[in-house]
């Protein structure tokens, strides 16, 4: 019987069985990395994700990145690939907006990544698929925006959606309570992006902190993340509702006005 290592050497070689095992790699190491979640209103797009540190010496990673001012990037992967994605992606706002001097369109960009992403499936057996997914969130003239990418090429928009390691717990529960995101206000939307976010760290006994979590909004006033003082507000209510089971989720979404 002939191994699955006689396939994986390179991204042009298919296996019997028609898959190509260097993409599904890559798609794993996404799966391995640490979770990143977004869900949009009618308004706004927010974005949550939960850092980890290589070591106690070592500060967390990063994990949202900037790309203009009605643009930004949430990864889970491999952050050295994410960090040439983002750098196109810059390059590509900046083109866009001196020659046609408007924002780039969120989905045209997007396209874009996907089209570059699978250029690495299929051009070079010297070169390996992108090992990041990317949860894209803008707003231009259509409106907030939420999109994933794929290593594989493959790009989706979403209502919500939840990618890297332990987002499967996230994903369950924003698709119990995504028909409601649309008519929310941002700070609710904040809520529910927090309490998703916590449930990725129930099963490992860890706890949102300062200094694990991280929230940024895209709306019509374009880009910003949210300060260390209002963060802890909706991580208090996130405690107050582990302390208090039989806490209602009207009563935990209910998240004080964010300062300005």
């Amino acid at each position: 019987m002939i191994g699955q290592n006689q396939y994986d050497q390179d991204t042009l070689t298919w296996s019997p069985t028609g898959r190509l095992f260097q993409v599904e790699y890559a798609m794993q190491a996404v799966e391995q990395g640490t979770p990143v979640l977004g869900l949009r209103s009618k308004t706004a797009v927010v974005l949550c994700t939960n850092m980890r540190a290589q070591s106690e010496l070592a500060e967390e990673k990063k994990k949202v990145m900037k790309i203009d001012n009605h643009l930004c990037i949430g990864i889970a992967g491999l952050t050295s690939d994410a960090r040439v994605l983002a750098e196109f992606m810059r390059n590509e706002c900046l083109n866009h907006q001196f020659i046609y001097d408007t924002p780039m369109n969120v989905g045209r960009l997007v396209a874009q990544i996907g089209d570059k992403s699978q250029a690495k499936t299929q051009n070079s057996s010297g070169k390996r698929p992108y090992g990041v997914g990317l949860l894209v969130a803008g707003y231009d003239e259509q409106g907030p925006h939420i999109f994933q990418t794929c290593p594989s090429g493959n790009y989706f928009e979403y209502y919500a959606m939840a990618i890297g390691g332990r987002s499967t717990s996230a994903k369950t529960f924003l698709e119990k309570h995504f028909d409601k995101f649309p008519d929310m206000q941002t700070d609710e939307l904040v809520q529910y992006a927090v309490d998703a976010m916590n449930k990725t760290t129930v099963s490992k006994g860890e706890n949102l902190t300062l200094k694990n979590t991280a929230v940024s909004i895209v709306d019509k006033e374009g880009f910003r993340e949210l300060s260390a003082v209002e963060l802890q507000k909706y991580l208090d209510k996130v405690e107050k509702k582990h302390d208090d089971p039989d806490a209602t989720m009207e009563d935990a979404s209910a998240a004080a006005p964010m300062e300005t």
